[in-house]
Formats: C-alpha cells, sequence, structure tokens
C-alpha cells in the first residue's frame, strides 16, 4: 500500500517512510509489524495535520512480504529504482533522498542505524539533537539487517532503520501467539512518530539528497 504528499517541486525528488503490514502466525502481528505501520502512519497524519510545506514529495509504503523475505520492498525497488541483478539504476533511483524503516517492535526510538555510511553523522546528530530528553540520541555506524530497508541498501540508496528499546520483542512476542494488541506501548508509538517524522521532514525540505555510499559492484548487493 502506496500514498504520498506531493512536494512543491516535482523535480526535487522523494523521501520514503514505511514497515511492514504482513504478521507471523498465531498471534495477531501487533508488535511486528502493526506498530511499525501505524507509527509510519502517525507520522504522515502529523506531516498533513501541520500542513507543512516540502519541496520533496513524501512517500509512505507498507509491505507485504517481508515475513517471506522482504519481497514486496524487493519487487518494488526493482521496479522503481534498480535491479540488484545488474545494478542498472532506473530514472527514479537518482531521485530518492532516504528512506526510512521502523520493524523491531512497539519500543520507543533511541536512535538509528547509519548502515556504515559515516557521511550522515552530523546530519543524523543534529536532526537526534531535540529529542535527546526523549531518550532518542544514539548513532551507530553498524549496518542492521532482516528488514525491508535492507532493499534499498543494497543498490546504494539511504536505507536507515530506527534503533528501538526491545521492551518484549525479542523474548515474548516476536513471531508468537503473544504478538497482540495489549503488547503495544501507545506512549512509545507516539514518540516513535514524532522522530520519524521530523526525520521525514527534515529529509523533504533539505538542500540536497542525502549522501550515498558507493554503489556495490554486481552480485554484492
Amino acid at each position: 500500500m502506496v500514498a504520498e504528499i506531493p512536494g512543491t517541486n516535482p523535480d526535487a525528488g522523494v523521501v520514503m517512510l514505511g514497515a511492514h503490514f504482513d504478521s507471523w502466525t498465531a498471534g495477531t502481528g501487533a508488535t511486528d509489524n502493526a506498530a511499525g505501520s501505524a507509527v509510519s502512519m502517525e507520522a504522515i497524519r502529523i506531516l498533513k495535520k501541520l500542513d507543512l510545506k516540502m519541496q520533496r514529495t513524501v512517500r509512505v509504503a507498507l509491505w507485504t512480504g517481508e515475513e517471506q523475505g522482504s519481497r514486496g520492498s524487493a519487487a518494488y525497488v526493482k521496479e522503481h529504482f534498480m535491479d540488484s541483478a545488474d545494478m542498472k539504476a532506473k530514472p527514479e533511483w537518482s531521485k530518492l533522498s532516504a528512506y526510512y524503516n521502523l520493524d523491531n517492535g512497539s519500543g520507543a526510538i533511541r536512535g538509528i542505524y547509519m548502515q556504515d555510511n559515516d557521511m550522515v553523522e552530523p546530519i543524523f546528530r543534529t536532526w537526534l539533537a531535540p529529542f535527546k530528553d526523549m531518550g532518542a540520541s544514539t548513532l551507530t555506524i553498524r549496518a542492521t539487517g532482516s528488514t525491508d530497508h535492507v532493499n534499498f541498501d543494497r543498490v546504494g540508496l539511504p536505507g536507515f532503520q530506527f534503533i528501538q528499546d526491545p521492551l518484549e520483542y525479542g523474548s515474548r512476542t516476536h513471531h508468537s501467539n503473544m504478538d497482540l494488541y495489549d503488547r503495544l506501548s501507545a506512549n512509545d508509538l507516539e514518540q516513535a512518530a514524532a522522530i520519524e517524522a521530523w526525520f521525514v521532514y527534515n529529509t523533504a525540505v533539505r538542500p540536497e539528497l542525502l549522501p550515498r555510499k558507493p554503489v556495490p559492484p554486481v552480485g554484492q548487493g
């Protein structure tokens, strides 16, 4: 499912955010990943409610097939940006500034994985500064995987996953029959939506696209 807020400049490019709305069997997929989907939708609602004028289009995508190997986002990246099999860029590849993903449960955001892209460190540090009192200040150069931002990263696009409090995600709810609505933390989800909206807004109004890593060679994406 894809929706967007058109930018004021059609040539300025796109910022994406997303999560996956499919779920594992047994539970109802509340923390994996209705939580991330709800945060993405709330971030968009915040930007719409504030009627912010952003030069770049903001596009939200809620993926299916993540539980089967991130197939939804992989198909989207292949169709719109680049096929990792040949690494030949499509026209939209040069227009995407960043993709932000949320897929580690219902916990509050504590920072962001920079995905081995140290060029974004000073940018993200500035953007996180207002949320220090809310517990979000961590930047790690580490790359994290096993979710939808990886499909963007493997074709040289800036794709990022936020760091979250683990809560019960790894110990109780992830892929279990305990992954139910009552395991969601409303306050943490509100905090995450505010931070994600802020990152998306700053990316959408930044004069330049976010810096990119080199495109991996064919077969190494």
